[in-house]
């Protein structure tokens, strides 16, 4: 049987205890244990027991925090790389117009800063309309001149077609033809004598431009030679590898520039010279038309003098139907051609007033009051206020890129807003094979590198709010596509 004691002590004295069965059971006292003192050695310094770190549970709790932190943050940047595609290579892009001349001209008004706001149809520039005034001048005067010529070929086709009945009444009419005929050839005449002095006012005009157009050729070679110096300068210092390739291609560049604007420049030369033969050659057709006019007054009395035939005439009349049926079909044909001079001289006359193509901004403006420009030369240009971005992702992204994608793009321009809008679709291509010279793979010196596909992105116009007329093309953006 398992015995349970217990011992008591009470002022040093031991005391019985009682066992389960009740019966009192003697209790041993415990032997004195003497406290025994350490012996040190004399000289040694006693050590003492080291100290529990009370930080401890504060440094462990610290680094528990930091762990979950970490693990809730590192799970949230999971989720999102795995739900979007991020890119910091973007920019703005918009339309942007080319204002030009369709004809060349002295400007005499700019009627737009820069930066200013414009709609489209505003009128951005004049030139000096005198020139084409006159030519619209010249073609109602040819116009009215054949139209007047068809109006008396018909009456000689009405006069010629009347029976011979009536010997004295055809022979007056024959007068009346023949005056009215040397009427319509006196006023050729004086139309032809008012052409001459227009005719030799072009030939002094095509004479004046010849200089000029020789003075842009040798600035044009002076260029070509300086832009050529400047290309053998950067040759030379590419080879020895003191300038970046991309020096020697801009370097190269203008070279090919000045190379042009010298060609277009002896262009210039040989279009005035050309111009300066064809206003000679329109000086001697107007002295020709001055002649033959006279020798139409002169055919005129003849008929006059004919007409007092009488009988010969009204035997001839059928013949004479068949002339004048043939000069009326004549005069209509140059009716038609003088209409068409007149439509091109009046839509020449209305290039003069240039005006602006959409709404939009103006930039790099470099027309000025007084300057000769020539058709096609830039005068400025109109940025349009349609706004995209063309972000630039590797093409290890775009698995997950796809069109109608909400976006996010942020501007460096305006760091606090951001803006919305979707994936418009992406490029066939990429960046590097539209570029001026693409890489050629096959060279054998072949390195593989991550390659950029343009994405682009159109803004959604709740977001432009605001900021409409604050974007510009060329602005840095950062896009967030949602692929989820």
């Amino acid at each position: 049987m398992q015995s349970t004691t217990t011992a008591s002590e009470y002022n040093g004295h031991q005391l019985d205890s009682l066992d389960a069965d009740g019966i009192q059971t003697a209790v041993v006292p415990p032997a004195k244990v003497e406290t025994v003192t350490p012996f040190v050695v004399p000289g040694q310094i006693e050590k003492p027991a080291p100290k529990r770190n009370k930080r401890l549970p504060l440094i462990l709790a610290g680094l528990g925090i930091g762990a979950t932190v970490a693990g809730i943050f590192g799970f949230r940047y999971w989720e999102f790389i795995s739900t979007h595609q991020t890119t910091d290579n973007a920019t703005v892009y918009g339309h942007i117009h080319q204002i030009s001349s369709k004809v060349a001209g002295t400007v005499t008004e700019v009627l737009v800063n820069d930066n200013q706001q414009v709609q489209p149809g505003q009128l951005l520039i004049k030139l000096d309309p005198k020139d084409y005034e006159n030519k619209a001048q010249q073609a109602q005067a040819a116009l009215e001149a054949a139209q007047r010529q068809a109006s008396a070929a018909q009456a000689n086709i009405a006069l010629a077609s009347q029976t011979t009945t009536g010997k004295t009444s055809q022979a007056q009419g024959d007068v009346s033809t023949a005056q009215a005929g040397i009427s319509t050839a006196q006023a050729v005449v004086e139309e032809a004598r008012a052409g001459i002095p227009a005719a030799q006012a072009a030939v002094r005009e095509a004479q004046a431009g010849i200089p000029l157009a020789q003075a842009q050729v040798a600035q044009a070679d002076a260029n070509l030679q300086k832009t050529q110096a400047d290309f053998n300068r950067y040759n030379s210092l590419y080879k020895s590898g003191a300038i970046s390739g991309q020096q020697l291609d801009t370097a190269r560049a203008a070279f090919a520039v000045a190379q042009a604007q010298k060609s277009s420049a002896l262009q210039s030369v040989q279009q005035a010279q050309a111009k300066l033969a064809a206003a000679k050659v329109g000086v001697a057709q107007a002295q020709s038309k001055l002649a033959q006019a006279q020798e139409g007054i002169t055919t005129a009395r003849a008929k006059l003098a004919a007409s007092r035939g009488g009988l010969q005439q009204a035997t001839a009349s059928g013949q004479q139907t068949a002339v004048s049926r043939s000069q009326y079909a004549a005069a209509q044909s140059a009716i038609a051609q003088s209409q068409a001079a007149l439509k091109d001289a009046q839509l020449q006359l209305s290039y003069v007033n240039i005006t602006a193509p959409s709404a939009g901004r103006i930039g790099r403006k470099n027309v000025e009051i007084g300057n000769r420009i020539q058709a096609g030369s830039p005068l400025m240009a109109v940025v349009d206020n349609d706004y995209w971005v063309v972000a630039n992702f590797k093409e290890t992204q775009l698995d997950k890129l796809k069109p109608k994608q909400v976006v996010e793009v942020k501007l460096d321009a305006f760091p606090n807003h951001l803006f919305k809008g979707y994936v418009d679709s992406l490029s066939p291509a990429s960046g590097s094979q539209f570029s001026l010279l693409p890489p050629d793979n096959a060279t054998g010196n072949f390195t593989k590198i991550v390659q950029r596909i343009p994405v682009k992105i159109r803004l959604d116009a709740n977001s432009l709010k605001g900021y409409e007329t604050r974007l510009a093309p060329g602005m840095s953006a950062e896009v967030t596509v949602e692929t989820n």
